[in-house]
């Protein structure tokens, strides 16, 4: 049984939803709040990652067009590469103008990468899907991220919640695919990101507790996940509220 003083809220979030309140909290961040204003911070590709940019920026960024791969019309592909948009890269909050390969030159401690996942599971672990033979983003800035202790962040929603990222990776490869619905890909795993899904939102936004309890539905909420929220009063109304606010969020769609 919860104490007499513990409210509890239940709340059914559709993707964009969840990519809504994932992007607000992770702007909210003490690292990225720090990143932005004396060190350096680079938003990768991804529809979520395009709701993070938003937040940042504080002006609308294409979701489709922001997004490198992309699984959508039950198919895998990747978005046009003359039409997709350039990571943003900021240094002290500024726009930097050699674009986001040479700013990752200059990470160091402190410094933040916001990367997208295609799966989250228990473990902690995210898994990214590569379209490209050289792996893409990952390819390129994971070995300096790593290397030189700066911080990763992978903003997931439990919608892509697997078993078992590692062994999904051993199944994956762009070569090892004989068939495949669209883009055959491989898929990197990331052991150790800061993870931030729909329940880690909760808590940095209104200092509730989270837990995954349902997912899915239908008639337009195929893909959501329901949360329920336990804390104070007045906690735990802020997070509903906030969670009735974003309701009707447009959907991620071509374009």
């Amino acid at each position: 049984m919860c104490p007499a003083d513990v409210r509890r809220a239940l709340v059914v979030l559709n993707p964009s939803e969840s990519k809504r309140l994932i992007a607000h909290a992770v702007a909210r961040l003490p690292e990225v709040k720090r990143a932005l204003e004396r060190g350096r911070l680079i938003v990768g590709h991804g529809t979520t990652n395009a709701f993070v940019g938003e937040e940042i920026l504080g002006e609308r960024v294409s979701r489709w067009r922001y997004a490198a791969g992309v699984i959508a019309g039950g198919r895998l592909e990747v978005t046009d590469n003359a039409e997709r948009l350039a990571p943003i890269a900021l240094k002290k909050g500024e726009p930097f103008p050699r674009g986001w390969i040479e700013l990752l030159k200059e990470f160091g401690r402190g410094d933040v990468f916001i990367k997208g996942g295609n799966a989250v599971d228990p473990e902690g672990n995210v898994g990214v899907l590569l379209g490209s033979d050289v792996g893409g983003t990952v390819g390129q800035m994971y070995g300096i991220v790593a290397a030189r202790g700066a911080c990763l962040i992978a903003p997931v929603g439990l919608e892509k919640l697997v078993p078992d990222v590692v062994e999904a990776a051993r199944h994956c490869g762009i070569a090892g695919a004989d068939i495949a619905d669209g883009v055959p890909t491989g898929m990197a795993v990331l052991p150790n990101a800061r993870i931030v899904t729909e329940l880690e939102a909760f808590e940095v936004l209104f200092g509730v507790e989270a837990w995954h309890i349902a997912s899915g539905g239908v008639a337009g909420s195929e893909g959501a996940v329901t949360i329920a929220i336990e804390g104070t009063g007045s906690a735990v109304e802020g997070a509903f509220d906030y969670a009735q606010s974003i309701a009707g969020e447009e959907p991620v769609a071509r374009g």
